[in-house]
């Protein structure tokens, strides 16, 4: 799946491939801007950075293997076995070019089409910006019989880029250390990076990346580490995000080719199921806007699909009219195309704009997709049959959407009964509380602020979604009360499930559940409900989990709340001499235990409580976490529970 590459200076990859577009000032001083924040995503995104330019090498046809490793003391090191940083002299710069490309921002050969066809990343930093960023970084390459070797600190060059041994390999080896008075957080989680190594061997088949955490040794007395793999590409990510569902057919619908000069790869799925998932990525970066390489692939499923249902007579005794969400209930699919020069727009600049591509991502899926269903007619039918049932449901759900409408506020009607409102009417100022049980939601009533804190009872725990076709979603009444407090309206003429929250109400919506057992699965079933039904809540940032203490600690005159088990016992070892007994602990398992002015001071006022925000890093990831913690598949749930479970002890 490898990019030729063009070779207009006879295929040199040397310093004239290193273009300069501008300096590194702005890095520091605006870090968010470069790596999206200086939380853990931004921590990651350093990462991220410095393997994508491994990435570029793999594409280039140079790179087959990428390492990466956490050290002990949180630095991270990156090598690969591609042709190595360009060291000669740079003509303009007057430096080695290996210099110029590690400090010079948007200095790089991904800007010079004679060295890289197509190159990841999205906002092309690079390994500038990483190095901008780290209190230190070494940079070693492996080039010509030689090993070169620079360090940075903040980014400048402790000295000139010079040789420090032989080696009979080639590529780049850099370890960086992040700056601690940059980013609120400096340790790497394990699950955050292998996560995205794993999708990145999915979309890049043939690539060998490996992932060492050296931070844990196993008993053996090797470190945790994970080889990411994949022969076949995206044929076996679409079956990993597919694994805990029951599959409509057994085949992947599998396309790998090239149109307009745009590499397209697709892979295609039906389930049981009755959600839309697809997943698209261009040059690596999953764009969770969609954009035209979407809109291409879900032009050519309708029009084949349609057609084909149409020429076999299948749609002659139904008597309801088809539309384009039908022919994608059940589907899961994966979209990678490859772009020269992408240009991408949105909220969250990860929608793709290039107008060619939407033609050539519908001609190629509109050939290989009937061509499947020429061959395969007893999956056709299934599938068209699928479709028929979607459709026949979906004029069902009209009835119980038009329910929804009717008591929306833009149609006129009333807010939900249960509904507190908060008096303020800006959006960006507003938050709703979804709270568990009538009881809590009294106590929270009673602590909020009623200026801009508006408060939603459910009763026990909400419908899966999982499970249910979306008329009974529709038809439940703690769903229809969340739709109509948040103001959504659901659909368009064409009967589409997507929402529009366009006239959003509350741009924080906090759910807000006991801390135990019960909390969990509650919370869960409702990041279900607006993941399948309402993404853009969480892609905008709006949805969060609050975070209600586990404990009161006293001691005499002495009170303090404790978030964790380590905040207890610091209290313990603080007041009670390292005993237990000689200090008061009141275990919270669940809100109504406490009073509302302890609730407001801990847990819902802004100016003390912890708010987890709920963001979706890796789309295809989260999409197998959903369908197997809310599916039928009982063996796969009980294994990640277990490996996960942050309660397993607190009701025993």
């Amino acid at each position: 799946m490898s990019e030729e590459q063009i070779t207009p200076n006879n295929g040199s990859y040397s310093a004239d491939s290193i273009q300069v577009l501008e300096g590194l000032e702005a890095v520091r001083k605006r870090p968010a801007m470069y790596i999206g924040d200086i939380s853990v995503k931004g921590l990651h995104h350093l990462v991220y950075e410095i393997v994508d330019n491994s990435i570029d090498e793999a594409l280039a046809g140079y790179c087959t293997h990428i390492e990466v490793t956490i050290n002990e003391d949180n630095s991270i090191t990156v090598q690969d076995n591609g042709r190595g940083i360009p060291v000669d002299y740079h003509e303009k710069e007057k430096k080695s070019a290996l210099e110029v490309a590690m400090t010079v921002l948007h200095a790089g050969g991904k800007f010079d089409k004679g060295s890289y066809k197509v190159s990841g990343g999205l906002h092309g930093v690079g390994m500038s910006c990483v190095n901008a960023l780290s209190t230190h970084m070494t940079t070693q390459v492996f080039r010509g019989g030689k090993i070169y070797q620079q360090e940075y600190e903040i980014g400048k060059p402790l000295y000139s880029v010079k040789e420090v041994g032989t080696s009979d390999i080639t590529g780049t080896r850099q370890q960086f250390w992040p700056d601690g008075s940059i980013f609120t957080e400096t340790v790497y989680d394990y699950k955050i990076l292998a996560s995205r190594l794993r999708e990145l061997a999915y979309l890049n088949a043939g690539l060998r990346i490996s992932l060492t955490d050296r931070r844990v040794v196993n008993e053996d007395g090797s470190f945790k580490s994970e080889q990411f793999y994949s022969e076949e590409g995206l044929r076996e990510f679409v079956r990993f995000i597919e694994s805990s569902r029951e599959h409509l057919i057994n085949d992947v619908i599998y396309l790998n080719s090239e149109k307009q000069g745009i590499p397209i790869e697709v892979a295609i799925m039906y389930n049981t199921g009755f959600s839309e998932n697809v997943h698209s990525y261009v040059n690596n970066i999953n764009t969770i806007e969609g954009g035209t390489h979407l809109a291409g692939f879900r032009r050519a499923l309708t029009r084949t699909l349609k057609k084909y249902a149409e020429d076999s007579k299948m749609l002659e005794k139904v008597k309801v009219e088809i539309s384009g969400d039908d022919f994608r209930e059940g589907l899961t699919a994966v979209i990678s195309v490859k772009v020269a020069e992408p240009q991408f727009e949105g909220q969250t600049k990860t929608k793709l704009g290039n107008n060619e591509v939407m033609g050539a991502v519908d001609q190629a899926v509109g050939e290989v997709l009937s061509y499947y269903l020429e061959e395969h007619p007893k999956e056709a039918k299934t599938i068209v049959d699928k479709v028929i049932l979607a459709a026949t449901a979906r004029h069902a759900a009209r009835k119980a959407r038009e329910m929804v409408q009717r008591k929306s506020p833009m149609s006129g009607g009333g807010l939900p009964g249960k509904l507190a409102d908060c008096s303020d009417k800006d959006p960006s100022k507003c938050e709703l509380f979804l709270v568990e049980g009538d009881s809590a939601g009294g106590t929270a009533k009673q602590g909020r602020n009623r200026m801009f804190q508006a408060i939603l009872p459910l009763r026990g725990k909400i419908l899966n979604v999982e499970k249910a076709m979306y008329h009974k979603a529709l038809e439940s009444e703690e769903i229809r009360n969340i739709y109509t407090a948040l103001g959504v309206t659901i659909g368009t003429e064409d009967d589409s499930k997507e929402a529009n929250i366009e006239k959003l109400r509350y741009h924080k919506i906090i759910i807000m559940t006991d801390a135990d057992v019960d909390g969990s699965h509650i919370d869960t079933l409702i990041m279900t409900f607006f993941f399948r039904y309402m993404p853009q809540i969480i892609q905008n940032g709006y949805l969060y989990i609050a975070t209600p203490p586990l404990y009161l600690c006293t001691k005499g005159k002495v009170k303090e709340y404790c978030w964790t088990d380590a905040q207890l016992q610091n209290f313990i070892d603080t007041y009670g001499g390292g005993s237990e007994s000689a200090v008061h602990i009141q275990r919270y398992k669940g809100l109504g235990e406490m009073n509302a002015e302890q609730l407001w001071s801990t847990t819902m006022d802004p100016e003390n409580r912890m708010l987890k925000q709920v963001n979706i890093d890796n789309a295809a990831e989260a999409d197998y976490i959903f369908s197997m913690l809310m599916g039928e598949d009982v063996g796969p749930r009980r294994e990640f529970i277990e490996e996960n479970a942050t309660y397993a002890n607190i009701d025993a």
